[in-house]
């Protein structure tokens, strides 16, 4: 599936791409609604309503994906909620395989996350993945989520790569149209991020069920 012999430089996505998005949706689909109606005095429902409207009100966003930004609207230590279901932070199958190949085939590994530093820290430090990684991009530093078409120029200012000689794996449609808008020629979507729901349809981009179909061998 992939032309190894044209690729110099793989940036990879975090949460449902190389890490099971199920910690996420279990954080923010339960956890927080749980939390939140305790904190508020609300019924679960009627706190799980609420919390879908003020989530759709800033998806696509970087303040979607800022740990400071909830902790402030919903009155809760988001980065200390985390660690309470920090155990569910876990690894895709035949992740650490594929970095290890792309390290000694001597390709670039570049993470490029719309995560805060605060879950990019936290999951980092319960995966241990930063070693088998050559570079770790936040979206947060650069202030554009990864959606933002000027979030590529900028990501090409601190980490260069020739997007002619690029592949680049998210999870998001989104994400990946910004990405191929910029010009970078390989691209691949996540069939299965959240490894307890149903696999994604896969419709604009190719898509892997996991790493191992694209590991190269040499």
């Amino acid at each position: 599936m992939i032309p190894w012999n044209l690729i110099d430089t793989v940036l990879l996505d975090m949460d449902g791409t190389l890490l099971d998005l199920h910690f996420d949706n279990h954080f923010w689909l339960e956890h927080v609604p749980r939390r939140y109606a305790e904190a508020h005095g609300l019924p679960l429902e009627q706190a799980r309503r609420e919390l879908a409207d003020r989530y759709r009100a800033c998806e696509g966003t970087l303040a979607w994906y800022c740990v400071d930004h909830w902790s402030r609207e919903l009155d809760l230590d988001i980065a200390l909620l985390k660690t309470e279901v920090d155990h569910l932070i876990a690894v895709h199958p035949h992740v650490r395989g594929f970095l290890r190949a792309l390290g000694r085939s001597g390709r670039r590994r570049v993470l490029v996350t719309n995560a805060h530093q605060k879950s990019l820290a936290l999951k980092l430090e319960r995966t241990r993945l930063a070693g088998l990684l050559d570079a770790v991009i936040c979206a947060h530093d650069l202030g554009r989520p990864k959606e933002d078409p000027g979030f590529w120029p900028s990501l090409q200012e601190i980490a260069p790569f020739d997007p002619d000689r690029t592949l680049f794996v998210d999870d998001s449609p989104a994400v990946l149209r910004a990405a191929r808008a910029y010009g970078i020629r390989w691209l691949l979507a996540v069939r299965r991020p959240d490894s307890q729901a149903p696999p994604k349809e896969a419709r604009e981009f190719p898509a892997i069920e996991d790493f191992a179909s694209i590991t190269p061998s040499g």
